[in-house]
């Protein structure tokens, strides 16, 4: 091999390797978990994802269980037509993602030392949250009773549960600018103390990661990350199941799973231990809470790349509650909120750490 053909072999191999890197941020030595460190002993666990391909989407099969007699969805309505059918995706680049939701002692260090207001605890803040005097559907009133309403005075302080808060509980009443406020916190904390690897930030998961890691790996478009059977999630998820509403004698009188999950309403991160993590070692993706996500709702299907709307975004929020039904804590389900300040008591988010992903102008 002549001395050009040699210099000629290097130079494009240190281009390959240049593009490689300036793709691929998060290499194969980087740690497989991260725990940030964020004072009055409090602290964040994410987990790190490799690059990958799934199924995004769900089959007609699983729509029509969704709006069956177990999933208990509502049939002829046009919840399920975005999740579209399963088309394959691919998540190019490796990121890591918390371990759990955002939780309410990890939001609380945020805001004690950012001085952060959320949107809810602004004027005019009123998000959606149980209401206190609800004491039923009224299913042959002809007009059903909704146990959310918006509520002036609640915030992720005070989100209007009947039980006892808890730190170690996903924080809720918190809107999308609220998660990208977190994420913007995170960088800049991280930055400062030279701990924020180059090329990187804390920012809210696309569309695309978060069902990529919703699914745990899986490439088979089951309806949840453990496969399709519902009765195989017993002890993995908090959802609408047989739990009494404190003080009340009665439960949901929607479809909801034959099981007591524990909780009437939310279960702290990670409750369910490993039997509540999916094959990426994920918490709480199925049920818990909405985990706001950082694309806007697009009604004709979801994205591989961040897809942001110009006029009147709609944030998406995916993976089901703690109050829904089970139709809606499946991996593929995907609800358009009403704005980026929209709060509610069954939303929260999950933070990522991957190549920075903002709306273009």
């Amino acid at each position: 091999m002549t001395l050009t053909l040699i210099f000629t072999f290097m130079k494009h191999l240190v281009l390959a390797l240049g593009f490689l890197f300036s793709v691929l941020p998060i290499s194969a030595a980087d740690p497989e978990t991260k725990f940030l460190n964020l004072g009055a002993d409090i602290s964040l666990e994410l987990v790190k994802l490799p690059p990958g391909e799934f199924f995004m989407g769900s089959t007609a099969e699983e729509k029509a269980w969704a709006t069956g007699i177990e999933g208990g969805a509502t049939p002829g309505t046009t919840r399920e037509a975005p999740e579209g059918e399963p088309r394959l995706t691919r998540v190019k680049e490796a990121f890591w993602t918390g371990r759990t939701e955002v939780t309410m002692g990890q939001f609380r260090r945020f805001v004690e030392e950012s001085g952060y207001i959320t949107d809810a605890e602004k004027p005019g803040g009123a998000p959606h949250c149980f209401d206190p005097e609800w004491t039923g559907y009224r299913f042959t009133s002809g007009t059903v009773v909704n146990p959310w309403k918006a509520t002036e005075g609640k915030s992720w302080r005070d989100p209007g549960f009947p039980q006892p808060l808890r730190e170690d509980f996903p924080v809720v009443c918190v809107s999308w600018n609220d998660g990208l406020a977190f994420g913007e916190w995170l960088t800049e904390r991280e930055r400062k103390a030279g701990r924020l690897p180059e090329g990187l930030v804390y920012r809210l998961p696309t569309e695309a990661e978060w069902e990529y890691a919703c699914r745990g790996g899986s490439k088979e478009s089951h309806f949840f990350w453990w496969g399709s059977d519902i009765e195989e999630g017993e002890g993995r998820l908090n959802t609408s199941a047989i739990d009494f509403l404190p003080g009340r004698t009665r439960t949901w009188p929607l479809a909801k799973v034959p099981w007591s999950d524990g909780f009437a309403f939310v279960s702290p991160a990670d409750h369910y231990g490993e039997r509540g993590r999916n094959g990426f070692g994920l918490a709480d993706t199925c049920g818990g809470v909405w985990e706001i996500v950082l694309d806007h709702f697009d009604p004709a299907g979801a994205h591989e790349e961040a897809h942001f709307a110009n006029e009147n975004p709609r944030p998406v929020c995916r993976g089901g509650n703690y109050f829904d039904v089970p139709g809606n804590a499946r991996c593929a389900v995907r609800l358009g909120l009403r704005g980026p300040n929209y709060s509610d008591s069954r939303d929260g988010f999950r933070i990522a750490l991957g190549s920075p992903c903002e709306p273009k102008p």
